[in-house]
């Protein structure tokens, strides 16, 4: 869902702007902020409001607690010809995620695949984002990470032990939009939990429970329960391998290591995420790739729908028409979450957020 009917809109470049100037107060180079901001602001416009400016606030915790490196040493530690390890320092995560995804397309290049671990990472939003990148070099991208706190139990226990851990999955195609999944291993992620208290939503049922199994509506008590798995039992084995490839393969925190940046500002997460490219190049003529995809895309558009149906949708098209629709009209922003950026605009000393006319 989006945001509320009278909520005031604001144009990408504004939101991109305000993000920078706020992390730059901050003590983030230049370069750095601007990089974070382009990717939070994206992140707004393809309707991931989970993801985005959102998060602004709790960044801005975390870097006051000094739980967030500021000018951070990524660099890689761990390399052969079609992978590496990088460190990131404790960075801000979009840095750290952007880094390692470069470096899988330049491998991917010359080896034809390459897989990328980041340790010592943060939150670094949507998974789509980076799964997009390869996109733009004719190749695909499939992403990893582990979540940032721990809302899901082993299927049957109580336990807190993994997290939304949310996998992505990017394909070109030719005339139409690019095939983009973009999932948490949870029903819902927990950005969505999030995004529901600030605008004052329940959450449906089957999201959350609490810990006598009972659903749980209400997000402003979320703490009391945790997020179920996508599809029971597969999606708690799922969200372990997802854990285990972005946080235990790169030596990042997996299990009771990983660290609520929701509740603590100081602790480093060591977040972990993992990308792997595939060159098309490598396996044949990408243009014939592109090809192929448009032709099953049409075809499942096209297919028998059942009654009521309007339409069926590829993934990735939905966040495709959101973000061109966003461009022309603005990203709405919830009035509560607007209210605050204006408090945070004004702690910090920047421009308040400008409003489209």
């Amino acid at each position: 869902m989006g945001a509320l009917p009278d909520s005031p809109r604001v144009a990408f470049e504004a939101l991109r702007d305000f993000i920078q100037a706020a992390l730059s107060a901050q003590g983030l180079p230049d370069a750095d902020a601007a990089q974070v901001a382009e990717l939070m602001a994206e992140a707004d416009l393809q309707g991931s409001d989970g993801h985005g400016v959102i998060r602004l606030p709790q960044y801005t915790k975390r870097i006051q607690a000094g739980g967030i490196n500021v000018r951070p040493q990524i660099r890689v530690v761990r390399e052969k010809a079609a992978m590496a390890v990088i460190d990131g320092d404790n960075g801000m995560g979009h840095l750290v995620v952007s880094r390692a995804v470069d470096l899988a397309i330049a491998k991917a290049r010359d080896c034809g695949v390459a897989w990328v671990s980041t340790r010592y990472s943060n939150h670094a939003g949507p998974a789509s984002l980076y799964a997009r990148m390869p996109l733009n070099h004719h190749m695909v991208g499939l992403y990893f990470a582990v979540g940032n706190a721990n809302h899901l139990p082993p299927w049957g226990g109580m336990d807190m032990l993994l997290s939304t851990n949310p996998i992505a999955a990017a394909f070109p195609a030719g005339d139409e939009p690019p095939v983009v999944l973009d999932m948490a291993t949870t029903v819902a992620a927990y950005g969505k939990v999030k995004a529901r208290a600030k605008r004052g939503e329940p959450m449906p049922e089957g999201w959350m429970i609490d810990r006598e199994g009972k659903p749980l509506t209400d997000p402003t008590r979320a703490h009391e329960g945790f997020l179920l798995p996508i599809g029971e039992h597969k999606g708690y084995g799922l969200a372990l391998m997802v854990g285990l490839l972005a946080g235990t393969l790169g030596g990042a925190a997996m299990g009771r290591d990983v660290v609520d940046f929701n509740a603590d500002h100081v602790s480093v997460t060591n977040t972990g995420q993992a990308i792997l490219v595939i060159d098309l190049a490598a396996f044949g003529d990408p243009a014939g790739f592109s090809d192929a995809v448009d032709a099953l895309v049409r075809d499942i558009r096209s297919s028998a729908r059942l009654p009521g149906v309007e339409r069926i949708w590829l993934p990735g098209e939905q966040s495709h028409l959101r973000r061109e629709a966003a461009r022309t009209a603005g990203i709405a922003l919830v009035p509560a979450l607007v209210a605050e950026l204006d408090l945070l605009a004004d702690s910090l000393g920047v421009p308040r957020l400008a409003r489209s006319a």
